[in-house]
């Protein structure tokens, strides 16, 4: 399925909905080569104009949905109509919530010690029937990989999420996927940290109302500095604009 697609500085966004990106995500499941699915957001994109190699992977990419109401704005505001955002943790909620009736195999591969095996046990409360397949979690060297795409090989799972954060999640999935022949790939942030009760998402009216960056930002002051990507991300998309 093809989609049109918005340049936001650089970066090719598809323009679509919820359910068009959940009907692709499974198609690739169905298929019997790796794809890979990016969730850009205003944070991801603006490291992207000067991280060429993280641009690269997004532009190659089987999919790149709009994770985040600065996409949605930017794809806007360049005359791109983007239908909704297509949040990561909400398109693989969709995706575990098929998966029992699709018996789809799912590995999760990041995020602190323990914490992938708590979002195994929320998803397997949330969704009788889900086959959690393998946890790893994210804390590894170089001389690990071998191990660690020995054992997601092993699994032969169809969906393979990765909490490494960006630009970590994006390039390791890139470099591995054609050797791990997972069908479908997806960084996937703090999805485990949330499903876990490590990390609370916003409440659903900051959600709709947009600031879950603010939420973020609140809870983690860490995160200030890089919450200032957005301001710059707004004033590079303006001057972007023709």
């Amino acid at each position: 399925m093809e989609f049109r697609k918005a340049d936001i500085l650089g970066v090719r966004v598809a323009a679509l909905t919820m359910g068009e990106a959940v009907k692709t995500a499974e198609a690739f499941m169905d298929s019997e080569k790796p794809h890979l699915i990016a969730t850009a957001n205003a944070e991801m994109i603006m490291r992207a104009t000067h991280d060429t190699e993280l641009k690269e992977i997004l532009n190659t990419a089987d999919l790149v949905v709009p994770d985040g109401a600065g996409t949605v704005w930017a794809s806007n505001y360049l005359g791109v109509q983007m239908p909704e955002r297509v949040a990561g943790f909400d398109l693989v909620q969709a995706l575990f919530a098929n998966a029992p009736a699709k018996k789809r195999r799912i590995f999760f591969f990041g995020s602190a010690p323990g914490v992938a095996e708590k979002a195994k046990a929320k998803a397997e409360k949330d969704y009788p029937g889900i086959q959690i397949v393998g946890t790893r979690d994210g804390f590894f060297t170089a001389e690990d990989e071998a191990e660690i795409i020995a054992q997601i090989k092993e699994a032969k799972p169809d969906l393979l999420l990765a909490a490494l954060g960006v630009p970590k999640q994006e390039k390791w999935l890139k470099a591995h996927m054609q050797e791990l022949n997972c069908p479908l790939c997806i960084g996937v942030g703090g999805t485990f940290d949330v499903m876990a009760g490590v990390m609370k998402r916003a409440p659903l009216w900051m959600q709709k109302a947009k600031l879950e960056w603010l939420f973020r930002g609140m809870l983690q002051p860490k995160r200030i500095g890089r919450l200032m990507a957005l301001p710059r991300f707004v004033m590079a998309v303006k001057a972007s604009k023709k």
